[in-house]
């Protein structure tokens, strides 16, 4: 006996891509107008396929703070630093790298004036 040939709606549209962005997939679906009485309807009811949107963004990341540096003067006034390093650069318009460099001031026991002096006038005289 003839198998009447299954009907079927038209493919629906595409459905949007399953991420916002980067590599996804999409579906579209299709229906059974009759049921097949006679025999099985073995035509496909789902495709999928890839689909690609625009680059997800990539933020800036960066390793932690460095330990402060010495004064960078043996007395008086002075500064000291602490760096960081970028591990991520960013991409795909992602958040911008912070500054990577720190100062801030420090100050050692006040400078006593003339101090080598004495300790040469001290020498000579030994």
């Amino acid at each position: 006996s003839d198998t009447i040939p299954c009907l079927l709606s038209p493919w629906s549209e595409w459905s949007d891509c399953s991420v916002t962005c980067g590599k996804g997939m999409r579906t579209r679906q299709r229906m059974l107008k009759s049921a097949a009485e006679l025999g099985d309807c073995n035509e496909e009811l789902e495709q999928a396929e890839k689909c690609m949107l625009p680059e997800c963004p990539i933020d800036c990341e960066l390793t932690e703070w460095s330990q402060w540096s010495e004064c960078n003067t043996s007395c008086g006034k002075g500064h000291m630093i602490r760096t960081r390093m970028i591990k991520i650069e960013p991409q795909f318009g992602g958040t911008a790298c912070p500054e990577t460099v720190q100062r801030s001031k420090c100050r050692v026991r006040k400078c006593l004036r003339g101090a080598g002096m004495e300790k040469r006038r001290w020498k000579e005289a030994r």
